[in-house]
């Protein structure tokens, strides 16, 4: 969804588009974005008054969205939905007077973000022995978690969260993005008989990284991360494993699949079929009626190369951005 609103953005807008942040955690992604005259930025300061602006993926903090809004810019907020859930809780539970563990990585642009809707409330924590750790405040506690995170990992921490508070609250449904935990699934399925898994995806990606640690723990002995295909070794042999991090796009997979070229064909290995859809962020939704009603009226030439936003859900990510250049 991100990757296909920024690429609207830049097909939208006289350049150049701004990003607030990388727009997801993949290099190759962001380099293509940058040919294309994005300017991506670490402080809201950095835009132009009027400037058009995107909020990345990972979500921003309250006081950015408002700066974001300031001075007239036309901004799109790309925060994943699973994000947004994350934040919606952690408010919510704030305004009920709980003590928030949230299990993150500390630094991550996510866990930014979202420790900021209520830092005066929420503890990070990265291990057990964090948890063991915390202060007894003496109210009610609640436990949310850091969407990328290996399932193992979290699983873990909350176990040892539920035995030091018994009355811990959780969401009904998990935070981890689906995304991340089917890959780690079918991840599991392979490695074991795998001589060597190769994951496809940048270094600070943290879907990415936990990939190789769940390959590891499985007990395969070789675990690679590769940017693209021109950084695989040429010594691997016997069964060779292949996955990438969610934001990477379908094109390096293949890449790298076929410069593998293995000599007794190809298996694929399916956890579950994923049909979850986002639809554009409604900002740029809006921006899309608009562009299309302008036109229809002058009889312009709309946007080549893509899709009514209506059709959205039938092209992937990686067309987009393809079409973009």
């Amino acid at each position: 969804m991100a990757i296909k609103a920024l690429a609207w953005m830049v097909r939208i807008f006289e350049g150049p588009v701004y990003c607030y942040h990388e727009i997801v955690h993949n290099r190759l992604v962001v380099e293509e974005f940058t040919r294309q005259g994005v300017i991506f930025v670490d402080s809201i300061d950095e835009v132009p008054p009027g400037a058009p602006l995107m909020l990345s993926a990972h979500g921003s903090a309250p006081e950015v969205e408002q700066a974001a809004a300031d001075h007239g810019r036309a901004v799109v907020n790309a925060v994943c939905p699973l994000v947004t859930k994350v934040h919606h809780e952690l408010k919510v539970r704030a305004n009920k007077g709980y003590t928030v563990i949230y299990v993150g990585h500390a630094g991550h642009e996510e866990a930014i973000g979202t420790m900021a809707v209520a830092p005066n409330v929420v503890r990070l924590v990265e291990s057990e022995e964090e948890v063991d750790a915390l202060e007894d405040q003496g109210g009610p506690v609640a436990l949310l978690a850091q969407t990328t995170l290996p399932h193992d990992e979290w699983s873990g921490i909350a176990a040892r969260a539920k035995e030091r508070f018994p009355d811990l609250w959780m969401p009904g449904r998990s935070d981890l993005c689906y995304a991340t935990t089917n890959r780690q699934a079918a991840l599991r399925a392979i490695a074991g008989r795998c001589d060597a898994v190769v994951v496809i995806g940048s270094a600070n990606s943290s879907n990415t990284v936990s990939l190789t640690h769940v390959a590891s723990s499985v007990g395969c002995p070789r675990v690679l991360r590769v940017n693209s295909a021109g950084e695989l070794p040429d010594d691997l042999s016997g069964v060779v494993g292949v996955t990438a991090g969610a934001s990477a796009p379908e094109w390096l997979v293949d890449e790298v699949v076929d410069a593998l070229h293995p000599a007794n064909g190809i298996e694929s290995v399916q956890a579950i079929e994923e049909d979850e859809y986002f639809p554009p962020p409604h900002q740029l939704r809006d921006l899309l009626k608009t562009v299309w009603s302008a036109a229809s009226l002058s009889l312009a030439t709309v946007p080549s190369g893509l899709p009514p936003a209506n059709e959205d859900r039938n092209v992937a990510a990686a067309t987009m951005l393809a079409h973009t250049g």
